[in-house]
């Protein structure tokens, strides 16, 4: 065993390295901790942190509300892990490091839900089927062989790197519906024939948007369409806040939804851009028609101008940004691929699910794409482009 002495405030303090400080230098990791984080623990606010990651992934850490990668850097000096001594005055270490865990925030990973309910789609027509062992209380024994090939909630929390609230958010943005457990994505057309019917039954039972009745309105979709009230009121949460009794109506989201549902029909041929709108602002009816506008789906479809119509027509064809691949890179090939120059204001939208923020996205574009000034705005072309 070896020792060293110095003074801390005058008061002797025995250092010593005992035998066994050797093997325990493996056993403790140093994770550096960013200002949120640090706070959230001094100020002894309830969260729950998980390292979350099968062996084919790289870790990373859930906290609180966000996602952080975990990355090893070297240090040039070593850190002591030091505990207290067995008499007063001495000050044993327990191991030594090298290198610190840095984390840092990421977009949560949940792009992995396509793949795991891929199949799985709750969608017109099926219900019935559904119902045979998705509804009720108890589970026979047929009913819990059959759910083995869906997904839970519970499962998900633990396979799908984010935090509970990224997770909540991401089955909410990716329309997923939860029911008796399972989590089952909504067929597109469903979702748009749900939302079209909420609308018209606002105007025929007298409802406002603002706070329409909950129970009314589920009510009439079960009796008219045959639409289960528990697939109704998670449609309304997607779109709008609801409590006990009301819904008040998220006007830009659902008119969004609807568009998107009209636009999916035209992947391969395209559709003249006034012709989109008349069949949007039909199907949304008079009362939001004229809040139906194209910024509404950016980072949803590409725009061409038609030269050979008099006078020339702007052509739109769908291109939703969510089924691009989610690596920088990969991003960016399918984008040079499709067009060969992208003005900045139309090459944005579709970056934005990739980056955290702005700064970010700036920084993808630096990294990924060539800046061209031009007298009616600035280009980005591929780098690899000469």
């Amino acid at each position: 065993m070896m020792a060293e002495s110095f003074l801390q405030g005058g008061h002797p303090i025995r250092l010593e390295f005992p035998p066994a400080s050797v093997k325990e230098s493996g056993n403790f990791r140093l994770l550096e901790l960013p200002p949120n984080l640090l706070k959230s623990i001094e100020s002894n606010s309830p969260s729950t942190w998980a390292i979350k990651g099968n062996p084919t992934e790289d870790a990373v850490l859930c906290a609180g509300d966000r996602t952080y990668s975990i990355r090893s850097v070297s240090l040039s000096n070593s850190v002591l892990v030091v505990g207290p001594g067995e008499t007063q005055g001495q000050i044993t270490i327990r191991g030594t490091n090298r290198e610190i865990l840095q984390v840092t925030p990421i977009l949560p990973k949940v792009h992995k839900l396509v793949g795991l309910l891929r199949g799985r789609e709750y969608d017109e027509g099926r219900e019935d089927l559904d119902d045979d062992f998705l509804d009720g209380e108890q589970d026979t024994q047929n009913q819990q062989q059959a759910k083995k090939g869906y997904l839970t909630y519970a499962q998900a929390l633990t396979e799908i790197q984010a935090s509970e609230a990224e997770l909540t958010n991401a089955l909410k943005d990716r329309r997923i519906l939860l029911i008796n457990g399972t989590l089952r994505p909504i067929a597109p057309s469903y979702l748009s024939t749900i939302l079209e019917l909420l609308l018209n039954s606002l105007v025929s039972l007298q409802q406002s948007h603002e706070s329409a009745s909950v129970r009314v309105l589920a009510d009439a979709l079960q009796d008219d369409h045959e639409i289960k009230p528990q697939v109704t009121k998670q449609v309304m949460a997607w779109f709008g806040d609801v409590d006990e009794y009301y819904w008040r109506m998220d006007v830009p989201s659902v008119l969004t939804q609807v568009g998107m549902g009209i636009l999916r029909a035209y992947r391969h041929d395209p559709i003249d851009e006034n012709e989109f709108l008349n069949k949007w602002k039909n199907a949304v009816g008079d009362t939001f028609a004229s809040r139906a506008e194209l910024s509404l789906l950016l980072g949803n479809y590409l725009s061409s101008t038609k030269p050979q119509s008099q006078p020339p027509s702007n052509q739109l064809t769908y291109f939703p940004s969510s089924e691009l691949p989610l690596g920088p890179l990969a991003r960016f090939g399918d984008l040079f691929l499709t067009r060969t120059r992208w003005k900045a204001e139309d090459i944005g939208p579709f970056l934005d699910d990739i980056a955290i923020d702005r700064k970010e996205r700036d920084k993808l574009l630096l990294t990924y794409a060539r800046a061209v000034p031009a007298p009616d705005g600035t280009y980005y072309t591929s780098r690899t482009i000469k």
